[in-house]
């Protein structure tokens, strides 16, 4: 009799004997025969393990099992978590209505700049080159920019700096305010550029030309605006600029501003007093606070049992002196001059040697070689000289080195600011968070940012070249906030030795934890920044097909995060499962 295949399945059955429940896995097929629906057990499977079991199942489906290495194969792997956290700090910081309201081409590639900036900071070739290596040119949908069209940009961005700089003021600045200002510079490839001159070299790059940059930042460090000047220009010259920015620009008509001695001179703040509105914290440099002591305004002596104390002076109307000393400063300064009068002195007793020996006779010579030593270590001063035919004599001026050493460690803050308004202990931490701009300099130059050495001939585009490198540290800054507790940053600042706000800032003890051990509280390592933006970089997308099945679209898989990796995503606010929450399909 004839029979008609019906189908193959796998029967579960379960049967219970003395208190225990057996399973028998059997393979079966349903026929119709006389048109009756019948079964037939073709095997007993139960003794297969388990899961080749459960593939058994699956196959009998309709389900396709391939060999681990036919399955899938990966065509493309490209750094992404990096990338993944920046463009999430952009989203938080509303970094795209900041450059522009408008959708457009020109703001894509400033962000990707921007973001290749903090993670890869390169020549704009080489970033086109780079970043389709990562997600970042398919985040920001650039994958197809060239060289030129980034030069474009960066006009395009130059055209809207008044703009953007208005809108980061609007948000951190107010009236009234703490708003910070320092200068600094840096080193010049080249010649071709007008603002790329000689000048004060902080770099210490003799030879090189360079450019001048000022910043202004709120009372926590967040850049708010930057301007470049030629590489000649002092800083107190700048002022004026920024003070026109803040109160026309930015709107701001009352406001604290601290610069440091060398900006805020006494000509620049009889000007602050003419334009009103504006107070200031600044400095005294180390003649002024002699003639204080001179002229009985001072007296060290108040100073045996106290570190802080206000005083008045008539060279000084209408403002509040605070004097400090720092202890630890002291012992530095006094160390270092030590050392410094040590190594002098080597030097002069080699020099006696060869005048008394005959070699050098000559007084004209002798003074030659006398003030190639006065020049290298800047401390002469301190010694008394003679110099004749044939004779070179010196010896330390120890009264003068002890006058010296009685200023050590002191420093005075002039400022306009009243005392209902702040208190004393208020005006020094406002003047020593000067220091969190000194921070901005610090990475825009270092590692992080690389803002040197620049290249570029054309001026708009070096004035681009940096207001980019400031946009990429307002980001950054964010993100360091964010990852605090995972970098060796200080998440929780210590207080002031003795409370007082003179004596250094003592570290926390988690901070100091971090620094000692080298790990977090689970073990995992303490980071950098850069150190950790590198082990999210470890974070890959891989582009992967399945060529059994190639009819399937391409599809991403992602690195799953490991623990650290999984923090620094969470603390920027994404989701750490990655192939649930970003994967995408392409025909």
């Amino acid at each position: 009799m004839k029979k008609r295949r019906r189908g193959l399945y796998l029967a579960d059955i379960k049967k219970k004997y003395k208190d225990r429940v057996y399973h028998t896995h059997l393979l079966r097929r349903s026929y119709r025969e006389e048109g009756k629906v019948k079964q037939e057990t073709l095997a007993n499977l139960t003794e297969l393990p388990a899961p080749l079991i459960e593939i058994i199942r699956q196959s009998l489906q309709g389900r396709v099992f391939i060999p681990a290495e036919e399955a899938i194969e990966i065509n493309r792997s490209r750094a992404h978590g990096h990338v993944a956290a920046i463009k999430k700090m952009f989203e938080e910081l509303g970094i795209s209505e900041l450059i522009a309201s408008q959708h457009c081409r020109e703001r894509r590639l400033v962000e990707a700049m921007i973001a290749a900036r903090i993670i890869n900071p390169q020549t704009k070739l080489a970033t086109t080159r780079w970043w389709n290596n990562t997600t970042l040119a398919e985040a920001f949908d650039v994958a197809d920019a060239d060289e030129d069209e980034l030069y474009e940009a960066m006009d395009w961005l130059l055209q809207r700096q008044s703009k953007i700089e208005s809108k980061l003021a609007k948000r951190h600045l107010e009236e009234d305010s703490l708003i910070l200002y320092d200068v600094s510079s840096s080193y010049y490839e080249g010649s071709h550029c007008i603002l790329a001159v000689f000048g004060y070299n902080r770099d210490k790059k003799k030879g090189k030309r360079q450019i001048v940059y000022g910043i202004i930042t709120d009372d926590q460090g967040r850049p708010i605006a930057i301007e470049v000047y030629k590489g000649s220009t002092r800083d107190s010259t700048t002022i004026e600029d920024q003070i026109n920015k803040l109160k026309t620009s930015f709107g701001v008509e009352q406001f604290v501003l601290a610069g440091d001695r060398g900006m805020l001179t006494q000509a620049k703040i009889e000007k602050l007093r003419e334009l009103g509105g504006i107070d200031w914290v600044s400095a005294l440099r180390a003649p002024e606070i002699k003639q204080l002591i001179e002229k009985g305004d001072l007296q060290l002596s108040l100073f045996d049992e106290k570190d802080l104390l206000e005083i008045t002076s008539d060279d000084y109307p209408q403002e509040r002196l605070i004097v400090c000393r720092n202890p630890y400063l002291a012992q530095d300064r006094t160390r270092t001059r030590r050392e410094l009068l040590d190594a002098t002195q080597k030097s002069l007793e080699r020099l006696k040697k060869r005048v008394a020996s005959g070699r050098l006779k000559d007084p004209v010579k002798i003074g030659q070689a006398l003030g190639r030593i006065a020049n290298k270590y800047k401390v002469a001063k301190h010694f008394r000289f003679t110099v004749k035919e044939g004779l070179f004599e010196y010896q330390r001026n120890e009264e003068r080195i002890a006058k010296e050493e009685a200023f050590d460690g002191f420093y005075i803050l002039r400022t306009s600011v009243s005392k209902e308004k702040w208190e004393a202990e208020k005006v020094v931490v406002s003047y020593k968070s000067l220091s969190r701009v000194e921070r901005i300099f610090r990475t825009l130059k270092g590692i992080d940012l690389r803002i040197r050495p620049i290249h570029h001939r054309i001026e708009n585009r070096v004035r681009a070249h940096v207001f980019l490198c400031m946009l990429a540290y307002y980001v950054e800054w964010h993100l360091r906030q964010a990852w605090k507790s995972l970098l060796f940053d200080d998440e929780y600042p210590g207080e002031h030795e003795n409370d007082s706000p003179v004596s250094p800032a003592l570290r926390s003890e988690s901070a100091l934890k971090k620094s000692r051990t080298k790990k977090l509280d689970d073990g995992t390592a303490v980071h950098s920044f850069q150190t950790l933006l590198s082990e999210l970089g470890t974070i890959v997308c891989n582009d992967a097909i399945i060529p059994s099945v190639p009819e399937m679209p391409s599809f991403s898989i992602y690195t799953r995060p490991n623990d650290t990796q999984r923090k620094a995503l969470e603390l920027v606010g994404l989701n750490t499962n990655l192939n649930n929450s970003r994967q995408k399909h392409r025909s």
